[in-house]
C-alpha cells in the first residue's frame, strides 16, 4: 500500500476498479448519508467549513463512509494524507510516517492527516506511539473502527479525539446511490440498466454502500440484455450476485409486525425453540438488534415479572451488550436472553397490578393522603395531626405491622396478586402471612 498520498488532485481511477472505488466522492456535497454529522449546521460540517477539524474517530459499520470522509476532509483542508491499515502496519510503520510528516511540516509547512483504518486492531504500543504527535498537532489523526472505541482505543488517545458515530445508510440514501451509479458511472450508464427488485438489493446490502455497489455491478453483469438493448436486473440476478436469498421480511410492513408478534408470543408461551427461530428470521431480515432487545426488556417485566426477578436484569444486560458489540456477535447475546426468558416461569401479576391501579386513578378523584402517612416537618403540621398514629414497621416483630396505606375510600383494595409460579410463590406466601385481612 502507498503510505503517502496528496489528495489535492482527484486521483485517477482505472475503469477496471470496483464500482465503489469508481464512484467514491471527493467533495463533501457529493457524499451521501450521515446527515446528523454533515447536514447544515451539524458538527462535522461546521468543523470542516471552518477548517478546524480535530483528531477524530469514526465508529460505524462497514460501508458507512469512514474512509471516504477521511479523504474528503484531507482534500478540503489541503492536507497531506497518510494512510495505514491496522491489520498490516506495525509500530515501525507508524514511526516512519510520523518522521515523514515532521519533515513535510518543517519543509513545506503543510498539515498532515493520518488515517488509520480498523484502528481497534492496533495494540497498546502502536497506539502509544501516536500520542505525542497527536497531542502536539504534528498529525491530525482520523481513526476508523467498527468496534466500540471505548473498549478498543486506549483512554489517553481516546481523550484526544472526537468520536463520531456513523450509521448504516437508509433505504432512501441507498436508492440515491443506485440512481447515481446507473447514470454517472461510465460502465453502467452504457448498459441502460433497469433495477426491478430494488427492495431485495437494498435488503441484501444491509446499509453498506460498498456491498450495495458490489452487488449492483455483479447483478448487472449477470443480467441479459433485452431486444431493446436494455439490461433488466430482477430478483434472480441480485440473489445470485450476493449468493444468498433475501428473506420475506419487510422491516416496515406487515411481515415485520407478524414476525415480532410470533417472537413475543413464543417467549410468553415458554417455547425457546420457536422463539429462537423467529429471532433468526428477524436477524436475517435485517431487523435492528436493539429493537429486539428492547422488546425483551418489556417482556421480562410484563410476562415474567417477579416469577423470576433476574429476567429483567438479564434482559437489561443483554441490551447493553448488544449496544456495545453490535452484529454479528450480538446474535449470540440475543439468543442467550431469548432462550432464558422463554424458559422462565411466567407471571403478569405486576402488569395487572399497575393496570388496575391506573384504572382507579382515572376513575376516582385524587383521594387525600391519610394523615398518618403524611410527613410533618413543622409544628403546625404536627398540630394538624400529620404523621400521628403512624406505626414504624421496624419497631415490630418481623419488621411488619398491619396498618392502612391506601386512601380510606380504597381500603383493603388489592392490586398485586402474586402467582404460584417460580419466585413469586414465596412472595405470595409472605404477603399472605402478613396481610391476613386481604385476599390475594
Amino acid at each position: 500500500m502507498e503510505l503517502f498520498e496528496t489528495p489535492k488532485a482527484k486521483p485517477v481511477v482505472r475503469p477496471t476498479a470496483p464500482l465503489a472505488e469508481r464512484l467514491r466522492p471527493t467533495r463533501l456535497d457529493d457524499f451521501v448519508g450521515q446527515d446528523h454529522l454533515l447536514g447544515p449546521g451539524k458538527p462535522l460540517r461546521v468543523l470542516m467549513e471552518s477548517d478546524r477539524v480535530p483528531s477524530l474517530i469514526f465508529w460505524g459499520p462497514p460501508g458507512s463512509g469512514k474512509t471516504t470522509l477521511a479523504r474528503i476532509i484531507a482534500g478540503q483542508a489541503q492536507a497531506d494524507f497518510f494512510q495505514l491499515s491496522a491489520v498490516t502496519a506495525g509500530v515501525k510503520d507508524v514511526r516512519d510516517i510520523l518522521q515523514r510528516a515532521e519533515e513535510n511540516q518543517k519543509r513545506l509547512n503543510r498539515r498532515n492527516i493520518l488515517f488509520i483504518d480498523e484502528i481497534h486492531r492496533f495494540n497498546k504500543a502502536q497506539q502509544d506511539a501516536l500520542l505525542h504527535s497527536v497531542e502536539d498537532g504534528l498529525v491530525t489523526l482520523i481513526g476508523a473502527t467498527t468496534e466500540n472505541p471505548s473498549f478498543e482505543v486506549i483512554p489517553p488517545l481516546l481523550s484526544r479525539c472526537n468520536v463520531y458515530v456513523l450509521n448504516p445508510l437508509s433505504a432512501s440514501e441507498l436508492n440515491r446511490l443506485i440512481d447515481h451509479a446507473l447514470s454517472a458511472d461510465a460502465v453502467l450508464s452504457g448498459k441502460l440498466a433497469e433495477i426491478r427488485d430494488r427492495d431485495v438489493l437494498l435488503h441484501l446490502s444491509g446499509g453498506d454502500a460498498r456491498m450495495l455497489f458490489n452487488g449492483l455491478e455483479t447483478a448487472v453483469q449477470l443480467a441479459h440484455q433485452g431486444p431493446d438493448h436494455r439490461v433488466v436486473v430482477a430478483r434472480k440476478e441480485i440473489e445470485e450476485a450476493f449468493q444468498r436469498r433475501s428473506p420475506r421480511y419487510d422491516k416496515k410492513g406487515e411481515e415485520h409486525y407478524s414476525v415480532i408478534s410470533a417472537f413475543i408470543k413464543s417467549l410468553r408461551g415458554s417455547d425457546p425453540d420457536a422463539a429462537v427461530y423467529w429471532l433468526a428470521r428477524m436477524l436475517e431480515g435485517g431487523e435492528d438488534p436493539k429493537f429486539i432487545a428492547r422488546r425483551m426488556i418489556i417482556l421480562a417485566s410484563e410476562d415474567i415479572g417477579n416469577a423470576d426477578p433476574y429476567a429483567l436484569t438479564l434482559a437489561m444486560s443483554g441490551f447493553n451488550a448488544v449496544d456495545s458489540i453490535g452484529m454479528p456477535e450480538a446474535r449470540i447475546v440475543l439468543a442467550q436472553v431469548t432462550t432464558y426468558l422463554a424458559s422462565c416461569p411466567k407471571s403478569n401479576a405486576s402488569y395487572e397490578a399497575i393496570s388496575e391501579a391506573l384504572q382507579d386513578v382515572h376513575r376516582h378523584p385524587d383521594y387525600p393522603v391519610p394523615l398518618h402517612l403524611r410527613n410533618a416537618p413543622t409544628r403546625l403540621m404536627e398540630d394538624l395531626g400529620y404523621a400521628r398514629d403512624y406505626r414504624y414497621s421496624h419497631d415490630y416483630e418481623g419488621n411488619f405491622v398491619e396498618q392502612e396505606y391506601l386512601p380510606g375510600e380504597l381500603k383493603n383494595r388489592v392490586y398485586y396478586r402474586p402467582t404460584d409460579n417460580g419466585a413469586e410463590k414465596k412472595i405470595r406466601e409472605r404477603l399472605l402471612s402478613w396481610w391476613k385481612s386481604r385476599k390475594r
